[in-house]
């Protein structure tokens, strides 16, 4: 009987511990929860865009800042996704269209399958880049793809579109670039 009592008052103990913990979560000062979402979503808009360097499918290489003075189309995706699948047309299309002033640059976060199979089958045309060992992925904080960034010609984030994108969006987006 004694062996439940102190069960009993344990057990409650630290269900008082675990409502207290969760209770202080709560009342965090409002900046605080907020930082913490922007970390978990990813890059705010307004912050300067990381500067990387990756290899393309055909092996050159591509520097985030030796593009500066352009807008940039940052995009992340994978070839198993089917929402990424859906909007590669779309951003082909759109790559057709845009001028000398923009570029697109789609990060694929998968380079072990068959990313050539996948850019030969759809005939992608724009810089397909290979994060090899994930580092871009990880300092975008991507946490869903595809995610699109759009960069303005000093380097800034401008937006970001988290999903499938259609033309209209892209053209929209980075329209409103400077």
């Amino acid at each position: 009987m004694i062996k439940k009592v102190i069960a009993a008052v344990l057990l409650v103990t630290l269900l008082t511990v675990a409502v207290v913990q969760a209770m202080s979560k709560q009342t965090e000062k409002p900046e605080t929860a907020s930082q913490t979402a922007s970390t978990k979503e990813g890059l705010s808009i307004g912050a300067k865009a990381p500067d990387f360097e990756l290899k393309t499918l055909t092996g050159d290489t591509v520097k985030l800042s030796n593009l500066k003075g352009k807008k940039v189309m940052l995009n992340f995706w994978a070839t198993w996704c089917g929402p990424c699948k859906a909007e590669m047309p779309e951003m082909e299309q759109f790559s057709k269209q845009i001028g000398d002033d923009t570029v697109i640059l789609a990060v694929n976060i998968d380079p072990q399958l068959d990313v050539k199979g996948f850019v030969d089958e759809n005939k992608i045309t724009f810089p397909i880049l290979l994060d090899t060992d994930d580092k871009v992925n990880e300092t975008y904080q991507i946490m869903a793809i595809p995610t699109t960034y759009f960069i303005d010609s000093k380097g800034i984030i401008q937006n970001k579109y988290p999903g499938t994108m259609k033309l209209n969006i892209m053209e929209d987006y980075t329209k409103k670039l400077k």
